[in-house]
């Protein structure tokens, strides 16, 4: 039997899928969750349009990462990294339009 984790990760894989579908895109879940399946990484776990996406879904994540309702997008860097945004799907849905 498949661990808890594992189908909650599944499920978040499908979520993400089933949104993009529902808004118009072509998008694919990497069988197994890997995305040689799709002639990929082995990181990908679901293609949106072209774009690659690894699903991470955790019970809890630092609070700080998820932008306040006061911004729209929040905006993270590591010391001499690279900097990344953080949005809620649905933005990043239509920023992709």
């Amino acid at each position: 039997m498949t661990s808890k984790n594992k189908r909650r990760g599944n499920d978040f894989e499908r979520e993400l899928v089933e949104a993009a579908i529902a808004s118009g895109f072509e998008a694919r879940r990497a069988w197994g969750s890997d995305g040689r399946s799709l002639g990929m990484h082995p990181e990908v776990d679901v293609v949106i349009k072209g774009y690659k996406v690894q699903a991470k879904r955790r019970k809890l994540f630092p609070a700080w990462l998820a932008p306040s309702e006061h911004v729209d997008v929040q905006a993270v860097r590591r010391d001499r990294g690279q900097p990344f945004i953080v949005m809620p799907l649905d933005m990043f849905l239509d920023l992709i339009k």
